[in-house]
C-alpha cells in the first residue's frame, strides 16, 4: 500500500512540475516574441500603411497595453481554451492547428511505429554478437546517421528515390480526402527521414542500456547454469535493462512531434512546424505564440511520461537514497 501511495505521490509530483515547468515557458515564448525586431502592426499592414490605420491595429491587438497586461490575458484565455485569432488571415487558430497537429501526429505516429521496435531489435543483436562484425557494422551505420542531420538526409533521399529512381514523390502533399494508402505513400520519404534520424540514437542507447547489466552477478549466474546467449540477453538483460530503455524512445517520440519542423519543410508536409515557419515568415505573433507552446506541452507531457514510466519498471527509482 506504502508503494502504490509513494507512486502516486511521484507522479503528482511530477504533473506539478510540469505545470510550473509550462508556464515558466509560456512566458519565455511570449517575452521572445515581444523582443523580436520590428513593428508588427507595420509588418502587417506594409510600408504604405497610414498612421491612423496603424494606431487602429495597435489598439486593437493590445499593443497599447502593458506587455504583463497582455500576457495575463494571453494565459486567461489558454486556461478556457481560446488560442486567439490569426493576423494575417483571421481564422480561430485552434481550427488552424487542430488539422496541422493531426497531420504533424500521423508523421510522427507512422515512424514511430517503425522505428522503436527495429531499434530495440537492432540493439539486442548488436549485443547478441558483440564486437563481432554484425556489431561493427550495425553501430558503424548508426554512427553515420547520427552524424548527418537530417535535411541532409531528407536531400539525400529526394535525389536518389524521388529524382533518380522516380519510386516516391519528392513533396508529401495530404488531405482528408486522400484514402489512408494515399497518405501512407505521400508520407513515405519523410517517414523514412525521421526513421533514420530516431532509429540510430535509439538503438545505441537500447545496445548500452543491456551491456551496462550484462556483467551484473544474476548475468553471470545465468551464463554459469549454461544458458545460451540468446536467453541470456532476452529474458535477463534486456527485462532489468527496460527502465533506460523506455527513458530514451520517449524522448525520441517527443523529437518525433516537436523535431520534425526542419522535415515537414524539406517535403512541405502540411504539419505544426511547416505552420510555424510560414507565420513567422508573416510575423503573426498568436500563431507563432500558440505553436511553441503546443510544441513545449507535448515536450514536457512526453518527458513525464518517460519519468513516470522508468519509475513504474524499475520500483527502486521510488525511494531514493
Amino acid at each position: 500500500m506504502a508503494a502504490h501511495q509513494s507512486l502516486g505521490q511521484l507522479i503528482i509530483r511530477r504533473l506539478l512540475l510540469g505545470l510550473l515547468l509550462l508556464l515558466m515557458i509560456s512566458g519565455i515564448i511570449f517575452a521572445g516574441t515581444e523582443l523580436l525586431p520590428g513593428d508588427v502592426a507595420q509588418s502587417i499592414l506594409g510600408q504604405s500603411a497610414t498612421p491612423e490605420a496603424l494606431k487602429n491595429l495597435r489598439l486593437e491587438m493590445g499593443l497599447d497595453r502593458p506587455p504583463l497586461e497582455r500576457y495575463l490575458s494571453w494565459l486567461t484565455n489558454l486556461a478556457q481554451g481560446d488560442l486567439g485569432t490569426s493576423l494575417s488571415s483571421g481564422r480561430d487558430i485552434g481550427e488552424m492547428i487542430g488539422d496541422r497537429l493531426g497531420n504533424t501526429l500521423f508523421l510522427a505516429a507512422s515512424a514511430a511505429i517503425i522505428a522503436v521496435p527495429l531499434a530495440i531489435f537492432l540493439g539486442l543483436i548488436a549485443v547478441l554478437h558483440r564486437n563481432g562484425i554484425v556489431d561493427k557494422v550495425i553501430s558503424i551505420s548508426t554512427i553515420s546517421m547520427i552524424s548527418l542531420p537530417e535535411f541532409f538526409i531528407g536531400y539525400l533521399l529526394i535525389l536518389f528515390i524521388a529524382v533518380h529512381l522516380n519510386w516516391l514523390p519528392s513533396s508529401s502533399i495530404i488531405y482528408n480526402s486522400m484514402t489512408f494508402g494515399e497518405k501512407l505513400q505521400a508520407i513515405a520519404l519523410p517517414c523514412l527521414t525521421l526513421t533514420l534520424v530516431c532509429l540510430a540514437h535509439m538503438m545505441r542507447m537500447t545496445r548500452a542500456a543491456i551491456l551496462n547489466v550484462m556483467s551484473s552477478p544474476y548475468i553471470e549466474t545465468a551464463q554459469l547454469k549454461g544458458l545460451s546467449a540468446f536467453r541470456v540477453i532476452f529474458h535477463h538483460a534486456f527485462p532489468n535493462a527496460i527502465s533506460p530503455i523506455i527513458t530514451v524512445v520517449v524522448l525520441n517520440l517527443a523529437y518525433l512531434v516537436v523535431g520534425v519542423v526542419v522535415v515537414e519543410i524539406i517535403y512541405v508536409y502540411p504539419g505544426m512546424g511547416q505552420l510555424l515557419v510560414d507565420h513567422v515568415t508573416n510575423r503573426d505573433i498568436p500563431v507563432v505564440q500558440a505553436v511553441g507552446l503546443i510544441f513545449a506541452a507535448i515536450y514536457i507531457l512526453l518527458n513525464m511520461f518517460a519519468d513516470i514510466m522508468a519509475i513504474i519498471a524499475n520500483p527502486r527509482l521510488r525511494h531514493p537514497k
